[in-house]
């Protein structure tokens, strides 16, 4: 039902920001929770951040608090991820996803969504 095209993926250096953007496809966007996960090489995908239907209420990741910002704007059928002084253990490649549930609000585990992006490549140098 529901198409998600990441993209603002890049090479930084350290220090350095990236605005990631989330394009979704279908007619409820506004219903679904938007998280962002990541996944680097030989490691598990993780939970990044993730935000709620009307973009009120937000979750971070211990490892990102402070540093980036998840925002969406249900008007245009998008989500972002802001991301501020990158460091090198940032690099991995970044996921957008939706829950199309709503049983568990800001959920954290990579089982409750139900929709992904192709994802995009973040690479931040030392």
């Amino acid at each position: 039902q529901v198409q998600l095209v990441e993209s603002g993926g890049g090479l930084v250096q350290a220090g350095g920001s990236l605005r990631l953007s989330c394009a979704a496809s279908g007619r409820t966007f506004s219903t679904y929770i938007v998280g962002w996960f990541r996944q680097a090489p030989g490691k598990a995908r993780e939970f990044v951040a993730s935000i709620n239907r009307s973009g009120g209420l937000t979750r971070y990741a211990d490892s990102v608090k402070g540093r980036f910002t998840i925002s969406r704007d249900n008007a245009k059928n998008a989500g972002y991820l802001q991301m501020n002084s990158l460091k090198p253990e940032d690099t991995a490649v970044y996921y957008c996803a939706a829950d199309a549930s709503g049983r568990y609000p800001l959920t954290t585990r990579r089982d409750n969504y139900d929709y992904w992006g192709q994802g995009t490549q973040v690479t931040v140098s030392s």
